[in-house]
This record gives C-alpha cells, structure tokens and sequence, in this order.
C-alpha cells in the first residue's frame, strides 16, 4: 500500500509544478489554491509512505515520478520540445524508477 501512497504522492507533485505554471507567480487566487492544496497533499502522502518505505528511495521516487510526470506535461500543455534525446532522458529516469522499486523490499 505504502508503494501506491507513494505514486500518488508523486502525481499530486506533478500537479503542483504544473500549478505553479498557472499560477502566473501566485497572482491568479484559484490556481494559486490548487497548488497549495496539492503541495500539502503531495507532501502529506509523501509523509505516511515514508513511515514504511525507506527514505532514499521513497524520495528519489517521488522526484521522479514528479520530474516525469512534469516533462511530459510541459511537452503536451506548454509546446516545450519533445526532442529524442529528451525522451531518452525521461526513460532513464522511468528505468531508475523501477530499478528502485525491484531492489527494495
């Protein structure tokens, strides 16, 4: 269970930084709210999976997930580049995410 907190966690991440592209520097109030919110959820997750799961690979998840998760939505709401190399990038991390996630227990 830890292990799905722990990727929940890691969306509601991308939900912030994504947030706070629409927050246009904290002057628009709803996404500005939102954001919040889903800081204090994304952290709040975070938080409970750590109780079970260890802390360098629970975050080092986390992050991922996030830096994933963000990549991918900056490529198909904001225009930014999807450049191969990129992409290959972004499956490395993919590949360190499941890496972690075979070697712990």
């Amino acid at each position: 269970m830890a292990w799905i907190i722990l990727i929940i966690a890691g969306l509601f991440e991308v939900g912030w930084a994504v947030g706070l592209k629409f927050t246009e520097g904290f002057t628009r109030m709803v996404p500005t709210g939102l954001t919040v919110v889903s800081m204090i959820i994304s952290l709040g997750l975070l938080g409970i999976a750590l109780r079970t799961l260890p802390l360098g690979t629970a975050y080092a998840i986390w992050t991922g997930v996030g830096t994933v998760g963000t990549a991918i939505l900056g490529m198909a709401l904001f225009g930014e580049p999807a450049q191969a190399m990129r992409l290959v990038c972004i499956g490395l991390i993919v590949a360190g995410i499941v890496g972690l996630k075979l070697v712990t227990h």
